[in-house]
């Protein structure tokens, strides 16, 4: 699966996106193929390289060749879409990512949505840019968006609804509930329209999330700010998950009449039919009286023939099952050298991070027998060496 990451350093605008995901490898020549076909009169796509600050990038434009001004309501855009010979994956972000548009606007000037007359975000450049950001997505092969906080900026933007505070309203709007932060450059760096992108497609923000880089693009704004890049940067690979994942089944029995003395052998049976964990946990039932909750987890094909030794080899009279969910480290067994012998240890990882180095109690406390050694000490020694020998 590939996912996108948007690093919104400098805030995010349809534009930048689009740049980021052309400078990511995104074909330009088929972006503009398929997005000429939209009908909306004559328009040009045109990319080129620059630089914001130390940084370089790619800044895509779209240019209208007898636009003008054109207000236009949420039901002519959604139009102009589903006319479209797009993959309906991407008409249906796109619909959707108006759609939320058109509910901000609703909801700062208090008019239902049908109402709601798009002015900047209406304009021809601003429909290409959200719908070439939907297709550029599609066309990358990306199925998850990640995205960091996002930076608003601050100051005023002049609109066709007047001079407005940044962030300005709409865009406050769509944010709401997300991370957001102003570095106080003064400007609008979070547009309408990036923030209607992010903000519907994103899965998430955050962090980097664990994930191995295949590609890396530069989306440049229009201005070239004194204070940072004026950039979004796009990161596109796969996900490296930290921790890996899987289901058990817990085997749960309540033991208040039988022998403690039967455990060991009931634990050994367990043990031999492939049991991952098997633990006895004192309680107290009913009447107060003390008893042992046997608790075994078990990888599902095997669930079946461990609650039928339980009921076979205890007193019980029924036997309580139920999925859990798992996450792990990743195992590895070294085995190491140490200046009293070979020493098997196992090591946890969270992807390419050690977490934890456990070496093997057999192997110390046989070494410390024959060496006449604190098994402790055994211990301490293995352990150095395998933290020393999974980090070469």
């Amino acid at each position: 699966m590939r996912i996108a990451y948007f690093d919104c350093f400098s805030g995010i605008s349809g534009d930048m996106t689009l740049g980021a995901l052309v400078d990511a490898g995104l074909d330009l020549e088929e972006l503009r193929r398929q997005l000429y076909q939209l009908p909306l009169g004559k328009f040009r796509i045109q990319a080129e390289k620059v630089r914001r600050g130390p940084l370089a990038g790619t800044k895509v434009e779209v240019i209208a060749e007898a636009e003008g001004k054109h207000h236009r309501d949420l039901e002519d855009i959604l139009e102009i879409i589903n006319r479209s010979l797009f993959p309906e994956a991407v008409k249906e972000d796109c619909r959707r990512i108006f759609t939320r548009l058109a509910e901000a606007e609703a909801k700062v000037h208090g008019v239902p949505v049908e109402k709601v007359h798009f002015h900047e975000v209406g304009a021809l450049d601003s429909i290409v840019d959200v719908v070439g950001a939907a297709l550029g997505i599609h066309l990358l092969g990306i199925e998850k968006i990640y995205a960091s906080p996002m930076n608003l900026g601050s100051g005023f933007v002049d609109t066709e609804h007047g001079r407005l505070p940044v962030p300005a309203p709409g865009t406050l709007e769509l944010v709401r509930g997300l991370p957001i932060y102003s570095s106080n450059v003064q400007a609008e760096l979070t547009t309408p329209t990036g923030a209607a992108i992010i903000s519907t497609l994103a899965n998430g923000f955050g962090p980097l999330p664990s994930m191995e880089i295949e590609r890396i693009g530069y989306g440049a704004g229009s201005r070239d700010l004194p204070e940072l890049p004026n950039m979004l940067r796009v990161m596109v690979g796969e996900p490296r998950a930290a921790y890996q994942e899987d289901q058990v089944t817990v085997l749960e029995a309540n033991l208040d009449d039988m022998n403690p003395q039967f455990f060991e052998p009931l634990l050994e049976e367990l043990w031999e039919k492939g049991a991952l964990d098997v633990y006895l946990s004192p309680i107290i039932m009913k009447k107060s009286r003390p008893a042992t909750k046997l608790t075994v987890i078990a990888e599902p094909p095997l669930a079946e023939a461990c609650a039928s030794l339980i009921l076979e080899r205890t007193t019980t009279f029924g036997v309580r099952s139920y999925p859990v969910q798992r996450k792990k480290l990743s195992r590895e067994v070294l085995e190491v050298n140490t200046q009293y012998g070979p020493v098997r240890v196992k090591v946890g990882r969270a992807g390419p991070r050690i977490l934890h180095c456990s070496p093997e109690y057999e192997d110390c406390k046989r070494l410390a027998r024959e060496r006449g050694l604190s098994i402790i000490e055994v211990y301490r020694e293995a352990e150095r060496a395998a933290w020393n020998a999974s980090r070469e």
